[in-house]
């Protein structure tokens, strides 16, 4: 899932933890853009020990599962036979993530009830839910993982931009202006990241970004922000929140993509794919599942600081973790992209952190 909506989608995109800010200046109601936890009987001033210690270790697995799936879709991505497989895939992570809801909230464990909507009424959501993550997972599979991830950064800004077009909400100044270094830094490193880094190493051959990666990876953050607004204004017509608006979405756009298939995937024969690829599609869905059952175990200690501060770990961590397995250099100049770029978006989120509330 914003980086709560989708598990493909939520996974790789923290960064939509910082694009909520915008969305939510009119009331400053960020918690609706959570899965809610069910209402308890009394609130302690103060959290005890174990529920901090819950709190981390949900947040950990939530950063390992975010970071897993990343990862993992790309080694998959990269294997010839799954290349193309674009929509199928999405299709399964809705199932996965269907499922995951529904078994969520289901009386026994009462993680958020759930709010049946109608499926002409939640058709325009859930075709931009699929052009949401069949983009980014296009662009997964013909960029680099450094430029992927950068390139989702750029789903602030862009949500800004159209937040300001459609809704005239405003950012302050300074914020605007931290944007400019983090579209300058994109830039950068996705200029360097398309061209040789000379002789393969010991390792492999240098990775590298295709210019078909780098305009779905654009497409894909278009897609996103649009999607971002979108069930933005879904949850005031409705009156859902995200998990609930997520249960009636995620079937209706696996079923979607399941008639995409015949006519844009490439099938492979199953019977020659390795059982490891099978099992690491497995894994895939797995991590999907965790990042949605983490979701409702950190919502509640989690503030605006902390949820920023996690969005930026997991960044950084998928930026450095695929920048070492490229095979780049620290001297490549795409380095010194990836440094404006989280320097300026680290700086935006803390202004809109601290800016006074309305």
């Amino acid at each position: 899932m914003s980086d709560k909506t989708s598990t493909s989608a939520t996974a790789e995109n923290s960064i939509p933890l910082l694009a909520r800010d915008i969305e939510a200046q009119d009331g400053g109601k960020d918690k609706e853009y959570a899965p809610e936890m069910p209402p308890a009987a009394s609130a302690p001033t103060k959290p005890s020990r174990e529920a901090k210690r819950n709190f981390l270790v949900w947040t950990a697995l939530n950063m390992l599962a975010t970071i897993g799936i990343v990862f993992t879709n790309k080694a998959i991505f990269n294997d010839p036979a799954f290349k193309l497989m674009q929509t199928s895939f999405a299709s399964f992570h809705f199932v996965c993530t269907g499922l995951t809801l529904w078994v969520v909230s289901r009386p026994s464990i009462g993680a958020f009830v759930p709010k049946r909507a109608g499926i002409v009424e939640m058709l325009p959501l859930a075709f931009s839910m699929c052009l949401n993550v069949v983009l980014p997972n296009f662009s997964l599979a013909f960029c680099t993982v450094t430029v992927y991830q950068l390139c989702r950064v750029l789903l602030t800004p862009l949500t800004a931009i159209i937040n300001y077009v459609f809704y005239s909400a405003t950012i302050p100044r300074r914020a605007a202006l931290a944007l400019v270094p983090v579209c300058i830094g994109v830039g950068v490193t996705s200029y360097y990241d398309t061209k040789p880094a000379g002789p393969a190493t010991a390792d492999g051959p240098v990775q590298t970004t295709s210019l078909i990666g780098v305009i779905f990876a654009l497409s894909g953050v278009c897609a996103s922000s649009a999607y971002t607004v979108l069930i933005g204004a879904y949850h005031k017509k409705l009156q859902m929140s995200s998990s609930q608006l997520l249960l009636n979405q995620a079937p209706i756009s696996s079923v979607m993509l399941l008639f995409a298939v015949p006519l844009v995937d490439h099938i492979p024969v199953l019977v020659d794919v390795p059982r490891y690829r099978w099992l690491m599609i497995l894994m895939s869905g797995g991590f999907a599942a965790l990042i949605n059952i983490s979701q409702f175990f950190i919502v509640a200690g989690s503030g605006p600081v902390s949820s920023t501060v996690v969005g930026h770990l997991k960044t950084v961590s998928i930026v450095t973790i695929g920048w070492a397995l490229s095979g780049r250099g620290l001297t490549d100049m795409g380095a010194f992209g990836i440094l404006i770029t989280v320097g300026g978006i680290v700086y935006y989120s803390s202004i809109m952190l601290n800016k006074p509330k309305a």
